[in-house]
């Protein structure tokens, strides 16, 4: 893992010439592991899509384009300006359906799934000093939200893209003070349009709640370049 991340950040940094990345030889050599870890190593990268390897022939590296940006091993490679966009892709996406979903979810939702949501809520407001563990549950209640729209399609989409989730939640849940409770009031509107079975409420509720996140996740990437720039 520890050799597939570096030869990854190599990748990034276009230290590779030619789209040719390092063979299992070269690479048992260079960092002194035996072909077996070399070739466990490239597995890895081909897995993530960022190599094609083929029996006879060079590795290549592949389009970046095409590589696996939903896997939490890639996202935690990658640096922080590619993250960083990757989080701003995500934010479309997340514009494109989780509305919906929660229309969606307004029209169908069940007792038992307001009743968990409520549930979340209520630990939201007893967590929004500890940003890590409010993490845990904005998460899932989204997704409970996903599941209530009862479409397995859109839900293994939003499953699939849960780390970038999570990635982008830790940014936006550690920025200042009384941005979780603004966070906790937005998820309650979304919940009070659920409960009114209301599928227009909970769309224009959802939408607001991400154009918010939006907005301080864009404040919390100036933030960091700031701080970047202080230190340098």
């Amino acid at each position: 893992m520890q050799v597939a991340a570096h030869l990854t950040r190599r990748i990034v940094a276009g230290e590779v010439e030619d789209g040719r990345a390092p063979s299992e030889l070269e690479i048992s050599r260079e960092f002194g592991v035996s072909r077996v870890v070399a070739r466990e190593t490239l597995k890895i990268l081909a897995s993530l899509d960022i190599v094609d390897v083929a029996q006879g022939r060079r590795v290549v590296v592949r389009p970046r384009a095409e590589w696996d940006y939903l896997s939490p091993l890639l996202i935690e490679w990658l640096p922080t300006e590619i993250v960083d966009e990757l989080l701003q892709e995500l934010h479309q996406l997340r514009v494109l359906l989780e509305p919906e979903l929660a229309a969606m979810a307004a029209a169908s939702v069940t007792g038992e799934t307001l009743a968990r949501l409520r549930d979340e809520i209520g630990r939201m407001a007893e967590l929004e000093a500890d940003p890590e563990a409010y993490l845990e549950v904005d998460q899932e209640f989204h997704m409970e939200i996903c599941r209530a729209a009862d479409n397995r399609i859109l839900d293994r989409i939003m499953y699939s893209a849960r780390w970038l989730g999570t990635a982008s939640r830790r940014l936006t849940n550690e920025a200042p003070a009384g941005s979780l409770h603004r966070a906790t009031a937005q998820h309650t509107e979304i919940y009070e349009a659920l409960v009114a079975r209301d599928p227009e409420a909970a769309r224009s509720a959802m939408r607001r709640h991400l154009s918010n996140n939006y907005t301080t996740l864009l404040a919390e990437k100036e933030q960091r370049s700031k701080r970047a720039a202080r230190r340098r």
